[in-house]
């Protein structure tokens, strides 16, 4: 079953039109005082909520809006649309949502993350939800953090912070197995949405991060490359371990030195390159984690512009940057709208009694053939530039 899209604008006439039903004292919340609040036009507004793939004028105004949204606890007014079509139904239970994203401690760490989370924000609202709290905690991706943590007093502090407001959870990105445990017996329904699987602690949509890096791996290979890097997170981390697998399968030795861990941004995919430019032996293709770490890698070689050292470079997740970069990235693309769209469906379908059982729900990337790529006879780049 596939999640629909709809346009709260076009469905909403009068009176009704752009209302929202909050739960604080006013009962009824006009779209209008979080545009005023926000500063911006309720057209922006209610763009916003209902297209992930908006692109605001002001860098910011996009989560400021979202925000304010949040702490108003907004939700839209399902019996205002039942006014245009002239239904008269009884109107479901309202849910509250709230979302973990484990990778990042900001909105603006990896944009992969900021566009999934775009998605499953815009699906709460058309779904008739409250989207009550959004953390950024990195800690839960991290395994040695989580064990110097007291992780029921964490996860505790996070329970209460929302006083109720809080049925479902989605949790995007990888979670530390003992916190999943303990999240999953605080809510009544958890989500994760990840490369890397739960292995059934809880419902999931899953891009197999494996089979992500051996589609990037393969295409390298069939390049005719066999001396191949890996940039990104190795401990626990199923991309790592499909690099490694796909290495193996055709042969090919996994050589240290090509190997480069990082946290998966864009300054550390920089500063990765710049250990390749000081080693006398360099891969002549590297399969970055993440775009990010490419986007970084893309721009220490502009800024150097070694015409002697010039790498096939290609990455998974296809976030809207990597369609700008010259050379355009060549990557393994995530169906983000998707992936957002079934962990909510699961969410709610389990907190309505829909089913019961652990459900992992999987879906397949897809290679995007650019042209930051070549093999290894043209692999003589002269144009990086971003």
């Amino acid at each position: 079953m596939m999640l629909s899209y709809t346009d709260d604008v076009e469905q909403l006439t009068g009176l009704a039109a752009g209302r929202l039903f909050s739960e604080g004292g006013d009962g009824y919340m006009s779209i209008k005082k979080i545009a005023e609040k926000a500063g911006v036009s309720p057209a922006t507004v209610s763009r916003v909520l209902n297209n992930p793939n908006y692109k605001c004028s002001v860098s910011g105004l996009r989560d400021k809006i979202w925000k304010t949204a949040i702490e108003m606890n907004y939700v839209p007014n399902e019996a205002a649309r039942n006014l245009k079509k002239g239904v008269s139904a009884k109107q479901e239970k309202t849910w509250y949502i709230n979302i973990l994203m484990t990778r990042t401690d900001s909105s603006t760490t990896d944009p992969f993350f900021a566009e999934l989370l775009r998605v499953i924000e815009s699906e709460i609202h058309d779904k008739n939800c409250i989207l009550s709290k959004v953390w950024y905690m990195s800690v839960f991706s991290d395994d040695r953090k989580c064990r110097r943590e007291n992780l029921d007093r964490l996860i505790d502090g996070m329970y209460d912070e929302v006083e109720g407001k809080r049925d479902g959870l989605i949790i995007i990105g990888r979670c530390n197995k003992e916190a999943l445990k303990k999240l999953n017996k605080k809510y009544k329904s958890v989500v994760s949405v990840n490369r890397n699987s739960t292995n059934y602690e809880v419902d999931e949509v899953l891009c197999d991060g494996k089979k992500i890096a051996a589609a990037a791996v393969e295409y390298l290979i069939s390049l005719g490359h066999k001396n191949i890097g890996y940039i990104g997170q190795c401990h626990s981390e199923d991309r790592y371990n499909g690099y490694l697998e796909t290495l193996k399968k055709h042969d090919l030795d996994v050589i240290p030195e090509y190997v480069i861990e990082t946290k998966q941004t864009e300054a550390e995919g920089y500063e990765a390159m710049e250990k390749f430019f000081q080693s006398d032996d360099m891969p002549t293709g590297i399969y970055c984690a993440n775009d990010i770490s490419a986007i970084g890698m893309l721009k220490c070689l502009n800024k150097f512009r070694n015409r002697y050292y010039m790498p096939s470079i290609i990455s998974s997740d296809d976030i809207q940057e990597a369609q700008f970069t010259r050379p355009m990235l060549t990557t393994v693309s995530l169906p983000k709208e998707d992936m957002g769209k079934f962990a909510l469906y699961l969410l709610l379908d389990r907190l309505k009694g829909g089913h019961s059982g652990i459900v992992r729900m999987e879906l397949e990337g897809r290679l995007m053939i650019r042209n930051s790529c070549s093999s290894v006879e043209d692999s003589m780049w002269s144009d990086y530039c971003i």
